[in-house]
């Protein structure tokens, strides 16, 4: 046993230090991102491969703007190779996969079928078993054209040994999503500033590239992943509860503290003021839910190890983007970037005990 004393940060314990600009106004600011060696080019925030966000809807909206979709590793055969049988589709979208033996048949079933698919992501909670290597190194010999995303790992020597393997694009980040709960029953787990600042420089040593995958809460913490070195950031919560997420839309009634005056006579002729709100259902891929869903329920040996909750519909995903994108550009005038690029460059971080004024919070 052993105890590494050095602090590690997240999201929350940071805001960015403001610096003189020469930008004159957001609109300046350039958030396109090209990246030779993973033969891409575009705004690099992904959709996360979860139910009710990684669907071929997410993909084909987030593509209007330039943006990733890694789909959900649910889609069959079938729905699969008609997706990726249209060239359009397939910059702006990958195809997930897990490690076992069905995962294994269904990407060489599909790869077999589309000309056009370029990314897989291998995607498994726990990218430090040596399964998990052996399978990359096993789908980089079949896919030495395309592109492969892997993780999820959070420490530098992981990511070396992905990139060294084959791997693209490493996935970064266990435990910070909005519906895990690996921290809570595993004890696992790594704040997810330091974890995407380390694996960065790990990966950037050896060309390879880094997506940020969880622990977005708000505009910001995207701002702060970009300035702490991540090529790629991921999107679950953030991109859940929108009409192309799918889902059901679940309405509750509530009794607020107003009341409506019905008549002239206010001492009895009033009510109380009842209101509508629409919510869409969220969990996280190792939940109960999940795998009630997918897999016939939980196994005797595994625990649930994501939350169920429902969150407010949202409408159309680009509303949710356009507020994304703004808080980006704002961001980078007041540092000083005049391209997404740079911002990381740009950045210097300070250390807070409380980033904002909660006194309005509901």
């Amino acid at each position: 046993m052993r105890i590494e004393n050095e602090l590690k940060l997240d999201y929350s314990d940071v805001l960015l230090k403001p610096k003189r600009s020469t930008l004159g106004s957001r609109k300046d600011v350039n958030l396109n991102r090209v990246f030779a060696n993973f033969d891409w080019n575009g705004i690099p925030i992904m959709a996360s491969n979860m139910d009710g966000v990684g669907t071929f809807e997410m993909a084909k909206s987030l593509s209007e703007f330039k943006m990733f979709t890694t789909l959900r590793k649910t889609y069959d055969t079938s729905q699969l190779v008609e997706f990726f049988s249209n060239k359009d589709n397939c910059q702006y979208a990958a195809m997930s996969i897990g490690i076992t033996d069905y995962d294994y048949r269904k990407f060489l079933d599909v790869y077999s079928m589309c000309n056009y698919l370029q990314y897989v992501c291998i995607d498994v909670a726990n990218g430090y078993s040596e399964r998990f290597v052996e399978f990359v190194i096993k789908i980089k010999e079949i896919f030495k054209e395309g592109k492969i995303i892997a993780g999820n790992v959070v420490t530098g020597e992981m990511t070396e040994q992905l990139i060294l393997s084959g791997v693209d694009v490493v996935k970064v980040g266990i435990g910070p999503g909005a519906v895990c709960t690996t921290r809570i029953q595993t004890g696992v787990g790594y704040p997810q500033l330091s974890a995407v600042i380390e694996c960065a420089d790990a990966a950037h040593g050896l060309g390879g590239l880094v997506i940020a995958d969880g622990g977005c809460t708000c505009p910001g913490d995207v701002v702060k992943a970009f300035a702490g070195g991540a090529d790629f950031v991921m999107l679950g919560g953030m991109l859940a509860g929108h009409d192309e997420g799918g889902g059901e839309i679940i309405e509750k009634h509530y009794v607020t503290n107003q009341i409506e005056y019905t008549s002239k006579d206010y001492h009895q002729s009033y009510e109380l003021i009842r209101e509508i709100k629409k919510f869409v259902e969220f969990y996280g891929m190792s939940s109960k839910k999940a795998n009630d869903i997918h897999f016939g329920g939980l196994k005797e040996y595994r625990a649930s190890e994501g939350r169920e909750i429902i969150i407010e519909y949202r409408g159309s995903v680009k509303n949710t983007v356009n507020e994304i994108l703004g808080g980006l550009r704002s961001a980078c005038t007041y540092v000083g970037a005049s391209k997404l690029k740079d911002l990381s460059k740009c950045a210097t971080f300070i250390r807070t005990n409380n980033q904002y004024n909660k006194i309005f919070e509901k």
